[in-house]
């Protein structure tokens, strides 16, 4: 562990979440981190927007446009430049969001040129975040040369997955150099985790299922807390429908696109990964709001599809965990979407749950009906928080 970091009165730590379509960013105090200022770009590759920001420091983007078409480097510098010259806070240190961690890193880890050189290899896993995880990680070392920086992984979460749910069905030669189911969106996983006994009380230590349904979008069973099973696989392309990734699919279909169509693997990825999904089903958009919004027959099959894969995924995780105690629901869909949340909670009826209606629609906490036999929340996620945490207990002296 390297040396602590001598902080002043003002130290904050920034912390940067680049996911393949967003770069949110946050400011904790280093203090018992207390959030200053929060906030986020959302839409990066199709039409990207400041979402605001919130919090005593919401001030340093008063006024500030984010250039149109702004692309994830584009976007993190924005953010960097509205930070680097604010003269009331010290940055100690920054922590950052990684997708991928592979088999070795499954720990927060100080990031140097050999740290680096890894995370450069595991690009091929995670094509739509590692790189712009690293190139964050690049912007903040050119504006900050001295500050330390610790990345925390998506895959780490989901180690204590017992080996026949990290298993593939190949050659054991190819297990053996890694090509094991990794699950992502731990971050995620480990805010609700953290603060789930607040809310769920005993039941935050039975069989829990948690629905991250974003843009990317993924299920977790857990048990006491840790990941006993997850919907993502190798790569964050396995398991749930998502905004343009079209998750679980017939590896046979993939190789008659090679094959019998001709397709070259780089084509085949770009339909994979940029154009299914919701934007493939529906042909309209990738944003669950502008498809809730829409009339098109296709909007709705799209949604349909998705609501149907959330509820097949969550019976094999219920067939993981031997039952079910609670469901939590976050990301922005699960956030966001009352709709979304009443046609799966319709479609998992068979397994003790049920929605009240008022609840749904108003967002509350806990939306299932009181005589439900399993309870759902709605949680809203934070992976900025686990990072924050982690990189205080690295770098700062207790």
């Amino acid at each position: 562990m390297m040396q602590p970091v001598t902080r002043s009165a003002n130290a904050a730590i920034l912390v940067l979440n680049a996911g393949s379509s967003s770069v949110k960013f946050a400011l904790f105090e280093a203090d018992g981190l207390r959030p200053l200022c929060r906030g986020g770009i959302e839409g990066i590759g199709s039409r990207a927007r400041f979402g605001g920001a919130s919090g005593s420091r919401a001030h340093l983007f008063d006024g500030a446009e984010l250039p149109e078409g702004s692309s994830h480097e584009a976007a993190t510098q924005w953010l960097l430049d509205r930070l680097r010259w604010v003269d009331d806070i010290e940055l100690c240190a920054a922590g950052h969001r990684v997708v991928h961690g592979g088999p070795d890193l499954s720990k927060p880890v100080v990031i140097d040129e050999s740290v680096m050189t890894i995370l450069e290899g595991l690009i091929a896993l995670a094509p739509a975040h590692q790189p712009h995880n690293l190139a964050a990680i690049r912007a903040v070392a050119e504006a900050w040369p001295s500050l330390p920086q610790l990345a925390c992984f998506d895959t780490a979460f989901h180690r204590t997955m017992p080996r026949l749910a990290q298993l593939f069905a190949i050659p054991h030669s190819l297990t053996d150099e890694g090509l094991v189911r990794y699950g992502f969106h731990g971050l995620s996983y480990q805010h609700i985790a953290d603060v789930l006994p607040g809310i769920a009380g005993e039941r935050a230590k039975g069989r829990v299922i948690v629905a991250h349904l974003g843009h990317g979008a993924s299920l977790c069973a857990m048990r006491d807390g840790r990941s006993v099973a997850t919907t993502m696989g190798f790569t964050a392309l396995d398991g749930l429908m998502m905004g343009m990734r079209c998750g679980a699919i017939d590896a046979g279909l993939v190789l008659y696109l090679i094959e019998q169509r001709g397709m070259a693997p780089a084509d085949v990825s770009e339909i994979l990964n940029r154009r299914s999904g919701l934007l493939g089903v529906s042909g309209i958009s990738n944003d669950a709001r502008t498809l809730l919004a829409s009339k098109e027959p296709r909007a709705a099959e799209a949604l349909d599809l998705f609501a149907y894969r959330v509820v097949r995924e969550s019976g094999s995780m219920i067939a993981a965990l031997g039952g079910l105690d609670a469901f939590v629901f976050t990301a922005g869909i699960g956030e966001r979407s009352a709709q979304i949340r009443a046609a799966i909670g319709r479609g998992l009826a068979w397994a003790g749950i049920r929605l009240d209606e008022d609840r749904n629609v108003a967002h509350d906490t806990r939306i299932s009906a009181d005589d439900a036999q399993v309870p759902v929340y709605v949680i809203p996620a934070d992976e900025e928080r686990p990072i924050a945490r982690a990189v205080a207990v690295q770098f700062l002296p207790a």
